[in-house]
């Protein structure tokens, strides 16, 4: 009787150790079951490459069914000139704007760059990325 318990013991034990690794070899896509968030996200860099992959996580947030504003400071606002010289970078924020995306830009950052008529952004002030922060559950710094 102790033999046929330990026997079926080391069976289900080796049993178990390969299905583990055949899930290990051979993970099966799932998907992911959430409940939509809301995002913020701050881009302060005026690096192509940087605001473009912040861009394209905001439109795969959105997609996800997400809610996403975008504050650009700093240096940040400076993605509105950006968007006229880079195509990708323009096809991300213009597929944002068309999702209904909110872009804010610090007016104090605009104003020192001499940038009157941002066309991406919206004039916004420290109160406004102050409610950003406070709106939304998880928030992003680029």
């Amino acid at each position: 009787m102790k033999k046929t318990i330990f026997s079926l013991t080391i069976v289900l034990l080796m049993l178990s150790g390969s299905i583990s690794a055949q899930e290990q070899f051979n993970p099966q896509p799932q998907k992911q079951k959430h409940s939509p968030t809301s995002i913020g996200m701050v881009i302060y860099s005026n690096d192509v490459e940087t605001t473009w992959n912040a861009f394209r996580l905001a439109n795969h947030s959105v997609n996800q069914g997400d809610t996403v504003q975008v504050f650009l400071l700093a240096k940040g606002v400076e993605v509105d000139n950006l968007v006229k010289e880079n195509k990708d970078l323009e096809e991300q924020v213009d597929a944002f704007l068309e999702k209904g995306g909110e872009i804010q830009g610090c007016g104090t950052c605009l104003q020192s760059r001499n940038m009157d008529g941002p066309q991406i952004c919206t004039f916004s002030s420290m109160a406004d990325l102050y409610a950003l922060v406070r709106k939304n559950k998880i928030v992003l710094t680029f």
